[in-house]
């Protein structure tokens, strides 16, 4: 089994397809670990213009303990200035959550996600 394998055994089913882990960080006590949205523009932006402009503010999440430690998840979401419509635009993670194509527990991630974003 290799790493990334490993690592899509931990985390919930489409994580991965849709963030990047850049970063992990041990300590006695807990762990950190950080990932990023890919540049992979939202499928209902397909006809416009976008031009990737960054991350929103990093969402902090705390995840079941590894190993007797905790475990902290920093998320960044992307955003991208929409050339077409003349405004910031972002995956819409409630619509995805409710779409039939992820898993239940990706779902479930992606839930808590957009409700700490408001």
């Amino acid at each position: 089994m290799n790493y990334d394998t490993f690592l899509r055994f931990i985390f919930p089913d489409g994580m991965f397809d849709y963030f990047e882990m850049v970063q992990f960080k041990e300590f006695t006590d807990k762990v950190e670990i950080y990932f990023e949205e890919k540049n992979n523009p939202p499928e209902e932006y397909k006809n416009d213009k976008l031009e990737s402009k960054g991350f929103y503010e990093e969402v902090r999440m705390y995840d079941y303990p590894m190993r007797g430690r905790s475990c902290i998840l920093y998320i960044k979401k992307r955003r991208w200035f929409n050339h077409t419509q003349n405004k910031y635009v972002s995956r819409n993670w409630k619509h995805m959550a409710e779409g039939t194509q992820i898993s239940s527990e990706f779902a479930s991630f992606l839930k808590v996600l957009s409700h700490k974003r408001e």
